[in-house]
């Protein structure tokens, strides 16, 4: 699994929405499905029973985690994903762009219509019916590769501007990081403030992540709405992140955190996946409830609650 995993907030159409997903997208599929039971103590409101509480699904084999957590959060396009279709890798990478583009316009609304840009031949910003926003780019064949689909990053409002020293920070906090293609705003382009970060990248531990500034008004920012879930080997590696990235930022609950810049982490073992997708429901009940109770989460505790000790 990755070791950074986008995760996202349905209003209890979460499994319609992965099953039209992973529909669409080639060499996909849906790995795992908890539920919400009927223990109200497990849920964020009694009528989520039955509701998803964790999915684990793969677009173009990259993977996501999914839930279905109330009305409490918006999908916005502050974090969108870049899907790449690269000539030189998918001689019809155009006309299968254009054919994912058809489904997710379906009820969906443009962000930026599909057509040619001065940065790529065929580009279009969509946020599809069910929130998620999509940005499909026609890539240069001549250039680095890189994979099908990155998650993006847009600095708005009181973060503007910060887009490339979050990299920066984040690359800082993941091993073996590295900072990719940094384009920054000439003069002349206002609102944006020149040298502001018009398009960056960093792979974060090989996984690259997009940044972008916009002084433009926008009516959203980032929330728990996507979030991204590490995934940590031991303790050690749960107190390292969750101590990395809640420096400036706020602690919350279930191994959930907003770091400096408002972009929401999980800090999660990876042991917690193997608890909480148990077929046993009375025991995997018993660890989601114990994590439920904590912020930071604990192995030994969750194992504990897990075994009924």
């Amino acid at each position: 699994m990755q070791k950074i995993t986008p995760c996202l907030w349905f209003d209890s159409n979460c499994e319609e929405a992965i099953n039209f997903y992973t529909g669409i997208f080639p060499n996909s599929k849906i790995n795992s499905i908890k539920r919400h039971s009927n223990d109200v103590q497990l849920g964020p409101t009694p009528d989520m029973a039955g509701k998803i509480l964790t999915a684990i699904f793969e677009l173009d084999g990259y993977a996501f985690q999914a839930l279905d957590g109330g009305p409490y959060f918006k999908l916005n396009p502050s974090i969108s994903f870049m899907v790449n279709f690269d000539p030189s890798r998918d001689p019809q990478a155009r006309q299968n762009l254009d054919a994912l583009w058809a489904k997710l316009e379906e009820g969906g609304t443009a962000l930026m219509p599909l057509q040619e840009y001065p940065f790529s031949k065929r580009y279009g910003w969509i946020q599809d019916r069910f929130g998620v926003s999509w940005q499909l780019i026609l890539t240069d064949p001549a250039g680095e590769p890189r994979p099908s689909i990155i998650p993006s990053l847009l600095f708005v409002g009181d973060v503007c501007g910060k887009a490339e020293e979050a990299l920066n920070y984040y690359a800082s906090v993941f091993p073996n990081s590295k900072i990719g293609t940094v384009a920054h705003y000439p003069a002349g382009m206002e609102p944006d403030k020149e040298g502001s970060a018009m398009f960056a990248e960093a792979a974060l531990g090989g996984e690259w992540i997009v940044a972008m500034d916009s002084a433009h008004g926008h009516d959203f920012s980032f929330s728990e709405a996507v979030s991204f879930s590490v995934e940590c080997a031991d303790q050690a590696e749960v107190d390292y992140y969750w101590e990395k990235l809640t420096i400036g930022g706020n602690e919350s609950e279930c191994g959930w955190l907003k770091d400096r810049y408002g972009v929401s982490w999980q800090v999660v073992p990876k042991q917690v996946w193997t608890l909480m997708h148990d077929p046993d429901v009375e025991k995997s009940n018993r660890a989601m409830f114990a994590l439920l109770q904590m912020q930071k989460l604990d192995i030994a505790k969750l194992q504990a609650a897990y075994n009924g000790e």
